[in-house]
């Protein structure tokens, strides 16, 4: 099987070994003459980001590059992207990389010509009608990791860094206008990186296909992303160089962001505030919190879960699948709890108060309370 092909759903997808090779078409059918490649610091120097910038040297497109960004990018690194965008007369956006490049480069491409400041537009109510649709610079986005499937989102995750919280900003036009999925991006991806990210793929499916709002092509999407990450997740862990392996693993990714449409729940509920405090690995995070999560939810999930664990050839309903996922953390490398994943004196009200807080909340089949939100956290120490 040749796995290559152009989707139009959720969005224009060039997918298939070697296409970053059509970045330069990419852009043109975005209508951006002039971009700016926005990926984060660690990628900024490596060989697959300087062939992508020959590439765009190579179709007129120039070489211009922004890497401020952190790992859990951050209104600071939105300002200065934006003051690099409007500096250089840019008319569009390549965001490239894993969540982190893909969520600021977004972010830009929309900021660089609003006139409110960021937060206002916050995943909250109508918030993004306060926004100018028309300028909004066009997005080409490039995934290199598989897990966060931001390539295919219409928001972007930043961390207010003076109040240590994860924010959702939303806008229908966030989603990019061409994604290139070219697996050959994703080889030279350490194991850890690979493990955490395409775990978070499966949070977002589990999620997805588990939260008790109506979408049934999201439940869909959902079940068939379950079974990419679960037949080739341990064969891109073991072999990075595996293309077959990592092509289905882009896919998933690409499911699972599609696929939350449907709503999330408590597994990124606790990571957002999580990961905004003590600045851990979003996708490792999603993936030590989730045994405990499947159990806090059984009452509510076990028949669901269980019609899943059949499709995907697992025995015993929903223990089994349970059983599953402790045994696929386990081969990965996952921490057993928060302690190992280095988080130390936890300030345990503070991230309670906010996972209720967090938009994904309402996506959980068990209405979250303070106290038993609490019990499930301190569980995870």
């Amino acid at each position: 099987m040749t796995l290559s092909a152009n989707w139009s759903y959720p969005t224009a997808i060039r997918f298939g070994a070697g296409r970053i090779s059509e970045i330069g078409e990419a852009c043109a059918a975005a209508g951006i003459k002039k971009p700016l490649l926005i990926t984060d610091r660690g990628l900024a120097g490596m060989d697959i980001t300087t062939r992508t910038l020959d590439l765009m040297a190579a179709a007129g497109l120039g070489r211009a590059i922004f890497a401020d960004v952190d790992p859990n990018p951050n209104e600071k690194n939105a300002a200065a992207g934006v003051q690099a965008f409007k500096a250089g007369g840019y008319d569009g956006v390549i965001a490239f990389g894993g969540g982190s490049g893909l969520d600021l480069g977004k972010l830009v491409a929309f900021l660089a010509g609003q006139t409110r400041p960021l937060w206002d537009f916050e995943d909250i109510g109508d918030y993004w009608t306060r926004a100018d649709a028309d300028a909004i610079a066009p997005i080409v986005a490039v995934p290199t990791t598989a897990g966060t499937g931001s390539e295919v989102g219409r928001a972007s995750v930043i961390t207010n860094s003076e109040t240590e919280e994860k924010k959702i900003i939303f806008h229908p036009k966030f989603l990019p206008s061409v994604v290139i999925c070219d697996p050959e991006l994703t080889v030279g991806m350490p194991k850890f990186i690979t493990a955490g990210t395409g775990l978070d793929a499966f949070a977002h499916c589990v999620e997805a296909f588990c939260s008790p709002h109506y979408h049934p092509m999201s439940q869909g999407i959902a079940l068939e992303g379950m079974r990419l990450v679960k037949d080739y997740l341990p064969r891109a862990y073991a072999d990075g160089s595996d293309l077959e392996a990592r092509a289905h693993m882009m896919s998933a990714a690409a499911m699972g962001a599609t696929a939350f449409q449907k709503g999330l729940g408590a597994i990124h509920a606790l990571s957002h505030p999580i990961g905004a405090i003590h600045h851990t690995h979003h996708g490792t995070t999603n993936a030590v919190c989730m045994p405990a999560v499947l159990q806090f939810n059984k009452s509510a999930i076990a028949a669901p879960l269980g019609n899943a664990a059949a499709y995907l050839g697992i025995e015993g309903g929903f223990d089994g699948f349970c059983a599953f996922v402790d045994d696929l953390n386990a081969t990965l490398g996952i921490p057993k709890t928060l302690t190992e994943l280095g988080v130390t004196s936890p300030d345990i009200d503070r991230i309670v108060a906010g996972a209720l807080n967090d938009p994904s909340t309402g996506g959980n089949p068990v209405e979250m309370t303070k106290s038993n939100t609490t019990a499930l956290l301190e569980g995870l120490f």
